[in-house]
């Protein structure tokens, strides 16, 4: 490397470290530490290997870099401002702004900034995905990576390899130490994705201390023994070595990389290495101005950004990318010529828009007493819209055949590192990897969709929230939903799992009454792009409701409706949800020849009746009706709000029980009898 190089090298890296120091003291908050220490590993991948055009920063080709240490997020917003990458419109067309200010930077962490504490995707261009959360970035990258395999499998065609982009992600040491990075990075080395790079920044901090406290594995064993490529690089100041571990990754052809880098906390500062102030903290006034000047940097300027400094990284990054992206347009505009239906099925995919006729296929239910499990009927209808959008795709946590989500039409086939254009994904018992997983694979243009039985999405839901705060439609189908679950016992029986899920802002969570309510369920959530949906499906039959006899199930598009009525103004109102629903209409049939002025209220979806206007909701829950009943196989929590001061509840107060679901179910009072008793009580 000639001294020139070097320098410039040197400068840009240093620009970067102090750029990060400055808005973490601006702000009086943030973590300096990490971002001074991998200055050198970010910068040698953006200038040297990243595939990537500040210009167009949703080039559909462009390689992913997500920081899934997202304390360290002074480093990307450095990295987006010296790369001079271009901010989005809402129509995802570039403007003539950047997408991070230097005012940007100077306003780290303050409130409308587009540089939050830790990266959002969506508030700021070229973030990839939200982070903070440790171990969700490295996971979603994973997804990122299905999804490029998948897209190439599907998409590519000889002379066009045009979904040919590698992920990156940088981590730490709480990465590796949180469970949904074992289980993302198990999955990852079972499906040999040689696409995935994760670069862990080894430097044995977190915010406790020395990792000495907690962590004493062997990573390099531990990913090797996944059926990784693990690259070591000794020292995070070595650009040579650096280069030549981006390089080794780039000629692994079998497996993912691990490159694992060794720095020092605040590296850079002498006085300052190895503790942990600088994790977690501001510098301080002194410490800053003896750390710039171990920099050879001007102690008394802030946000400083040598010219020669931002005309090299730009220059190296927008050269390179801007004539990749140039080139790969061109080509898909051959492709395209060529390949007209592959080339409208990614155009749709980018958009967001469905296929011509995506529902077509969804069946109508006949009337049958018996009924199905929703999770049945729910299957159906999932391999109805699948076989019409090639691009919907999905799995189970280990439990298609119980979940019902096996795609099984032709041309389907499963994901696996032989047959990466197959359509059903087995993620294994690794819930939260799965969860993130999807997130990733979402934020790839795929529309995916995981299952597993309800009572587990305790172990996604910091995943699925994630889904809710970016906005990401991925669908998440649970099943065995109640009580009903019988057998199993408590430990498999939620009770507290739909309020928990309907807790989580900007969820969708339906509970379908019937087959038919099911699919109608599927025609609602498809062609909503901006949030995800949960499922929550039986395992035990449901019966398929007269819709000659009974209102239509398409009132599930305003997540309650009246499903039977009374012929005056009603005198007590039943409510329920799934499985129960069907109580409530037998009920009603009774109060009904008694001469009572009955309703039954079916609320699949909470969060869909609560967007309706106050005159659809009023006319579904008159407020001058007091005498309610609801009726729902969970706890109580959220429901008072549609019950009022006066209203009752058969529901769960406890958990559940092992035996047979009938006799359980009758033991917890969801009987007809029971449901006609509470409403004759309201009516007093």
């Amino acid at each position: 490397m000639s001294t020139a190089t070097a320098q410039i090298d040197q400068l840009c890296i240093n620009t970067i470290r102090t750029l990060s120091i400055d808005g973490v003291e601006a702000a009086n908050s943030g973590h300096p530490g990490a971002p001074m220490g991998m200055a050198p590993v970010a910068y040698t991948l953006w200038t040297d290997r990243l595939r990537y055009d500040p210009a167009a920063p949703l080039w559909p080709a462009r390689d992913r870099f997500v920081l899934s240490a997202g304390h360290a997020s002074m480093l990307l917003y450095s990295l987006l401002h010296l790369a001079g990458v271009r901010k989005l419109d809402e129509s995802g067309q570039p403007l003539d702004e950047p997408a991070v200010a230097l005012d940007d930077l100077r306003n780290f962490r303050q409130l409308g900034s587009p540089c939050p504490g830790h990266p959002e995707h969506g508030d700021t261009t070229g973030v990839e995905t939200t982070t903070g959360p440790l171990g969700q970035g490295v996971s979603n990258a994973v997804g990122m990576a299905i999804a490029q395999r998948w897209l190439a499998a599907r998409m590519n065609r000889p002379g066009f390899e045009l979904f040919d982009y590698n992920v990156y992600a940088l981590c730490g040491d709480g990465e590796l130490m949180e469970g949904v990075s074992s289980e993302a990075a198990s999955l990852a080395g079972h499906l040999r994705l040689a696409n995935l790079c994760w670069i862990y920044d080894s430097n044995r901090i977190t915010i406790d201390g020395s990792t000495d406290l907690s962590f004493s594995e062997s990573v390099a064993g531990r990913f090797a023994a996944y059926g990784w490529n693990v690259v070591d690089v000794d020292d995070a100041n070595d650009l040579d070595a650096l280069k030549q571990a981006y390089a080794t990754f780039e000629a692994t052809d079998d497996r993912p990389t691990m490159i694992i880098v060794r720095s020092q906390i605040a590296f850079g500062a002498p006085h300052k290495q190895g503790t942990s102030g600088a994790h977690g903290a501001p510098l301080g006034a002194e410490e800053v101005r003896l750390t710039k000047e171990a920099y050879g940097w001007p102690a008394d300027k802030q946000f400083y950004v040598p010219d020669e400094a931002a005309e090299h990284f730009r220059q190296a990054l927008a050269e390179r990318g801007g004539r990749e992206r140039e080139a790969w347009e061109a080509s898909f505009a051959e492709y395209a010529k060529k390949y007209p239906e592959l080339a409208e099925q990614w155009r749709q995919m980018a958009s967001g828009e469905l296929p011509d006729g995506w529902d077509a296929d969804i069946p109508t239910f006949p009337a049958d007493a018996k009924g199905v499990a929703s999770r049945s009927s729910s299957g159906k209808v999932l391999n109805a819209v699948a076989q019409r959008m090639p691009w919907l795709v999905g799995g189970a946590a280990d439990l298609a055949a119980s979940t019902k989500t096996t795609l099984t039409f032709d041309g389907t086939g499963d994901f696996q590192a032989d047959s990466y254009g197959g359509r059903n994904l087995h993620f294994g018992i690794r819930e939260h990897g799965m969860a993130a997983a999807l997130n990733g694979m979402a934020l790839s243009r795929l529309r995916p969709f995981g299952s597993t039985f309800l009572v587990f999405s305790d172990y996604l839901r910091p995943s699925l929230r994630l889904s809710a705060i970016m906005h990401l439609p991925v669908i998440y189908v649970f099943t065995h939903d109640s009580l009903g679950v019988g057998e199993d016992g408590p430990t498999h029986q939620p009770v507290e799992h739909l309020a928990a899920l309907r807790a989580i802002p900007g969820l969708l969570t339906f509970r379908p009454a019937d087959a038919n309510e099911v699919a109608e369920t599927w025609r609602t959530l498809i062609p909503i792009g901006d949030r995800p949906a949960a499922l929550a499906l039986s395992r035990q039959d449901l019966p398929t409701l007269d819709r000659t006899k009974y209102a239509a199930a398409s009132g599930v598009a305003k997540g309650a409706y009246v499903l039977a009525d009374s012929e005056a103004t009603p005198d007590v109102i039943l409510m329920a949800t799934g499985s129960e629903v069907s109580l409530c209409i037998e009920a009603y049939e009774q109060l009904t020849a008694e001469g009572v002025q009955a309703r039954v209220v079916s609320m699949p979806c909470w969060e869909l009746f609560e967007e309706q206007d106050a005159a659809y909701r009023d006319s579904v829950l008159p407020a001058g009706v007091t005498a309610r009943v609801a009726v729902e196989l969970g706890v109580r929590q959220g429901w008072d709000r549609y019950l009022g001061p006066g209203g009752t509840m058969i529901g769960v107060t406890g958990f559940g029980a092992s035996g047979p679901a009938e006799e359980l179910l009758a033991a917890r009072g969801f009987t007809v009898d029971n449901v006609l008793a509470a409403a004759k009580r309201q009516l007093g």
